[in-house]
């Protein structure tokens, strides 16, 4: 009987490291455009994606494998100039009414004012936790990067390493948290001048037009959805999912300093400090703690 437990244990290993996948890299063989593929391009020998937007149309890509927890990056380099009512978006996502959502949106300005990252998450269908930055560099003139990690304890998006935001997973608490759904990796680049800049008082100005957003080295280091099996063996603690690891369960002390720089200096929303928005009744998850 031992050796059959052991046996099996050795063979659900092995499903687990099966199911992992790793892309790096190359647009051409881990993503797709998905909209506007006369304003799209994959270039560079299928490194770099340009997505272009005009007044015709916008376009967008998606990976072509989803994911279950894991680490997802992209380096990106913004729109130059004045890219007032523009969203470059980055972001994962699974389908349906009921789906999970983690966001990386980027908000055009008027030349000259700081961009805005507009943050958020999505689950079972349900958003509504913004959180917004400026950033404390000039995303324009060259490329950073922009990385979601994502395991069943937390998710903390990054950017150039630093961490600007983290949501724990209280499930146990009654808080939905995605770990039940693969995810997708889109980017999309598009018209979204009656909210974007300044509430959309500022709108698209298409003189400007084309407007292009480079991206490149689209990374995941992730565990490959195949499906309901994939919820145990993708949160499974073994070896081969490194993101269940207790180094990745919760910020070390270092990036807590980070994370706190960044949120005193260029926080500029968070929904958790919106009494106004929610009429007192605030989400169950701002009286928790996140790091």
């Amino acid at each position: 009987m031992e050796k059959f437990v052991t046996f099996s244990a050795a063979l659900f290993i092995l499903a687990v490291a099966l199911h992992q996948a790793q892309v790096e890299a190359k647009f051409s063989n881990s993503m797709y455009i998905t909209w506007g593929t006369q304003h799209a391009a994959i270039q560079g020998n299928g490194d770099d994606l340009q997505l272009v937007l005009d007044q015709t149309s916008g376009s967008a890509a998606q990976s072509k494998k989803s994911f279950l927890f894991g680490s997802i990056e992209m380096l990106i380099k913004l729109i130059p100039g004045n890219s007032a009512g523009t969203v470059t978006a980055y972001y994962l996502s699974s389908t349906g009414t009921q789906h999970d959502e983690i966001d990386f949106e980027f908000l055009g300005n008027i030349s000259g004012q700081p961009y805005i990252v507009h943050t958020n998450l999505y689950t079972q269908g349900k958003g509504n936790r913004e959180q917004q930055f400026y950033l404390w560099f000039d995303p324009t003139a060259d490329f950073h990067n922009y990385t979601i990690h994502w395991n069943p304890t937390e998710i903390v998006w990054y950017i150039d390493g630093w961490p600007i935001r983290v949501f724990r997973n209280y499930e146990g608490k009654g808080i939905a948290y995605p770990n039940k759904q693969g995810m997708g990796v889109y980017t999309s680049l598009w018209n979204a001048n009656d909210w974007a800049t300044r509430g959309g008082l500022v709108k698209t100005d298409w003189s400007n037009a084309p407007f292009i957003a480079r991206l490149r080295h689209f990374r995941a280091r992730a565990c490959k959805w195949n499906g309901p099996v994939s919820i145990r063996q993708c949160a499974a603690i073994t070896p081969a999912n490194w993101w269940t690891s207790t180094k990745y369960s919760q910020l070390t002390y270092g990036q807590i300093r980070q994370l706190n720089w960044v949120r005193k200096n260029y926080m500029i929303y968070d929904y958790c400090r919106d009494n106004k928005r929610f009429n007192g009744q605030m989400p169950p998850e701002c009286f928790k703690k996140q790091f």
